[in-house]
Order: structure tokens, then C-alpha cells, then sequence
């Protein structure tokens, strides 16, 4: 008929199901996904088809085949954001990807700048809570992530100023202590000039151009919690994947 949605074809279909139950958490790294046989018995498909489901899922990044295991989910390496964080955190317990670690390079309270205080909602030179990241795996920096919380939430939660590790990173730590829960965010994607400060991290010339994001996340209540500029390593790139049904 006119104006309907094609179907996926029956693979994709099943690939897409066990890639949000990745997402939602409901089968974690690790997990073992479907077997071939398992997908024959409860999908009713083809031996060819149900083959293409695993290839589909380790071509996106869903999942790896290991020796003496099979075949098993894994979250895509493409999530390095903020954002993305958050989801991992909310569905796997932890905010890193497997053979990424975190450096905690500096925290403390500092004056609110322009661009800092128009995003909280506060005045210019206001003190403000600011943690400072770089992410890095096997391949070098991922990103160096700098994230910016008003000077009330420092009080609710001094760990914010302290240059350890946090339990549950800044989204959960905010939630445990204040009821506040991160519920909407607003990403903005540009080309910047890397400042002087940031360029060592990054083993990049301070001016020279680099990918970055900008995070603002509002809690229930229509406050905003937390703003976060990202700036992301050498030859790395964003991307995201979206459900249009």
C-alpha cells in the first residue's frame, strides 16, 4: 500500500531486536547472544539468514566471536560521548568501553566564564564546579572532556572537586545525592579551535581545529545539572544511529 514502511529483511529485523537489548541492557557485554540454532528455533528463518543476524552484529559493533566462547554482545567503540557515557553507565554499570580507562586530570571550583555561565544559568565569575577527563584506549586519546556543575551541586557532592575516580561518574553521584535525574539533553557538534590549555592533552598545536561537542543536560524539574565541552582525539570521529519507525 501507498505511504507504508518496507519491511527489513528477516536478518536485519533480528540483528536490530538484539541491538536494543544491548542498548537497554537487558543483555550486557559479555552476554552470549543468540545462537544460530537458537535463531532458527524462535525466529523461524533459514540457516543462511540466521547467520547474517551474528555478521550484521559484529559489523556494527554489537558483538565479538571469541575462541572457546562465541559469539558475545559488546557496546559499539563508536559511543565516546558524554551522552553516550550516560547510556553505558544506565545499562551496563559502567561509563567506559571495554580497554578504555579514564584520567582525571584536574577538579576543583573556578569562575564561571561567559560561555560556562550562559549555560547554568548563572553570573560570569560565579563559582563553579570543574572536572576535567581525557579518555584514552589502545589507540591514544579518545577525548578530553571538561564538565562544568553549579557551585550548589559541589556542596551537595564535594567528591565533584576531588581528582578520584567517581562511583557512578557526575550523572549518578547528582541522582544519589540531590534526587536530581539527568532526563534531557541538547548536544551541539562544531569545529573549534583547541585553547591552549587543552592542546597538551590532545598532543595537538593549541589553534589548530578539532572536532567538539557540547552537552547540556536538564534534570525533571527543567534545571540544568551539568554542561560538558568535549573535545575529541586525533582522527576520531562521532556518529550516531537512530530508529526513524
Amino acid at each position: 500500500m501507498p505511504g507504508t514502511t518496507p519491511a527489513l529483511p528477516p536478518y536485519q529485523r533480528i540483528a536490530a531486536q538484539i541491538k536494543g537489548q544491548i542498548e537497554r541492557g537487558e543483555l550486557r557485554p559479555g552476554d552470549r547472544i543468540p545462537s544460530v540454532r537458537e535463531i532458527v528455533r524462535d525466529e523461524g528463518v533459514s540457516v543462511a539468514t540466521a547467520t547474517r543476524v551474528a555478521a550484521v552484529l559484529r559489523a556494527d559493533g554489537y558483538a565479538e566471536t571469541i575462541s572457546g566462547i562465541g559469539t558475545v554482545a559488546r557496546m559499539p567503540s563508536k559511543i565516546t560521548t558524554g551522552p553516550d557515557r550516560l547510556q553505558l553507565q544506565r545499562t551496563t554499570g559502567s561509563g567506559f568501553q571495554p580497554g578504555e580507562r579514564v584520567e582525571i586530570v584536574s577538579a576543583g571550583v573556578v569562575p564561571a566564564d561567559a560561555e560556562v555561565a550562559d549555560a547554568l544559568g548563572v553570573d560570569e565569575g560565579s563559582p563553579v564546579v570543574q572536572r576535567r577527563r581525557r579518555y584514552l584506549d589502545e589507540d591514544g586519546v579518545v577525548a578530553l572532556s571538561t564538565s562544568y556543575l553549579s557551585g550548589e551541586l559541589g556542596e551537595a557532592a564535594p567528591e565533584l572537586t576531588f581528582t578520584g575516580p567517581l562511583p557512578k561518574m557526575t550523572f549518578g553521584l547528582i541522582e544519589d545525592r540531590t534526587g536530581r535525574r539527568a532526563v534531557k539533553r541538547r548536544d551541539v557538534v562544531s569545529v573549534r579551535p583547541v585553547p591552549d590549555d587543552v592542546a597538551p592533552l590532545l598532543d595537538l598545536e593549541a589553534g589548530s581545529l578539532a572536532l567538539s561537542m557540547a552537552n547540556t543536560y536538564w534534570d525533571q524539574y527543567g534545571q540544568v545539572t551539568e554542561y560538558a565541552r568535549d573535545f575529541m582525539g586525533p582522527s576520531r570521529e562521532l556518529a550516531a544511529e537512530y530508529d526513524l519507525e
